[in-house]
């Protein structure tokens, strides 16, 4: 598996030492929030935060997303299992989208007006549904494991075969590959695609938010990309950085030679670093609206 180079993991450092914890306003945010231990590797991954949409009818059932968080959380479980809520925005970013105008909450404009014009514009068209259950297990450094390719396969394994299997068993998740989607920020947007390539069948979407990859790989990804898709079938997939990100041009790199293989996608580049206030300001907001159009069914 090939190293990062020194820019690269100082990039995964920011965003590692961006900000202490916070816990977003509403502490559940209108969801039960399941903290679960299951079956795995103690080593790899056994733990998972699930959050469940109240208000929801008898017999409905909603899609699933499944976030990896980044390196600075891999030191805790509880830390990671809690990062999307505490230090990503996840809550914040999706009752903005639920209560529109969306604005530039900062001085920073790393969400612009122009954007949040046209994200606006867009829920006019096309209301935010964000009934969505999300899945947030502890993803490890799979990069200080011995055989870290041994530590992917693992950790598909028990995402898609005991993880999954107890969302949907206990949850109104949807079973239908076409509504379950992965993404994962930095070093989750890595693992996140490799576990998608690992089992493309169980996902029917993939996202990478400002994803640790390397440029000189692009070409290998987006070949085993197109590979995963000829074998699933089309999915949905979503490319995300921003102007200052360290893997920026990885990501432009991916999208590039993904166009050459006439793979399609969509490719998002914000301005703004890669740290924490970026992801809750604008981040994490726009991998949430591109995954609620991703997945909805409509």
């Amino acid at each position: 598996m090939p190293e990062l180079d020194r820019r690269s993991v100082l990039g995964l450092l920011v965003l590692a030492a961006a900000s202490p914890a916070r816990a977003e306003d509403g502490a559940s945010g209108g969801f039960d929030v399941l903290d679960w231990k299951l079956e795995g590797a103690a080593d790899l991954s056994r733990r998972a935060l699930v959050l469940v949409p109240r208000g929801l009818g008898v017999a409905e059932r909603v899609p699933v997303l499944v976030l990896l968080h980044g390196l600075g959380e891999t030191s805790s479980e509880a830390a990671g299992v809690r990062a999307w809520i505490d230090r990503y925005g996840l809550l914040s970013s999706r009752a903005r989208l639920l209560h529109p105008p969306v604005h530039p909450e900062s001085a920073r404009q790393y969400l612009t007006d122009a954007r949040a014009d046209e994200i606006n514009d867009s829920l006019r068209t096309r209301p935010f549904d964000g009934r969505m259950i999300f899945v947030c297990p502890f993803t490890p450094n799979v990069w200080r494991h011995p055989e870290p390719p041994r530590a992917l396969d693992q950790l598909g394994v028990f995402i898609t075969q005991v993880l999954l299997p107890e969302v949907r068993a206990k949850t109104p998740a949807e079973t239908s590959p076409l509504r379950t989607g992965i993404d994962g920020c930095s070093l989750g947007g890595f693992v996140g695609l490799e576990v998608f390539l690992r089992h493309p069948t169980v996902f029917g979407a993939w996202g990478g938010v400002q994803a640790a990859l390397r440029e000189a790989a692009a070409a290998h990804w987006a070949e085993r990309i197109a590979r995963a898709v000829k074998q699933a079938g089309p999915r949905s997939l979503h490319i995300e950085t921003s102007l200052d990100d360290p893997f920026h041009g990885a990501n432009v790199a991916l999208s590039r030679e993904l166009s050459r293989r006439s793979v399609r996608h969509d490719l998002t580049v914000l301005p703004g670093p890669h740290d924490q206030p970026w992801l809750r300001e604008a981040g994490t907001l726009e991998m949430l609206l591109w995954h609620d159009r991703a997945l909805s069914g409509r």
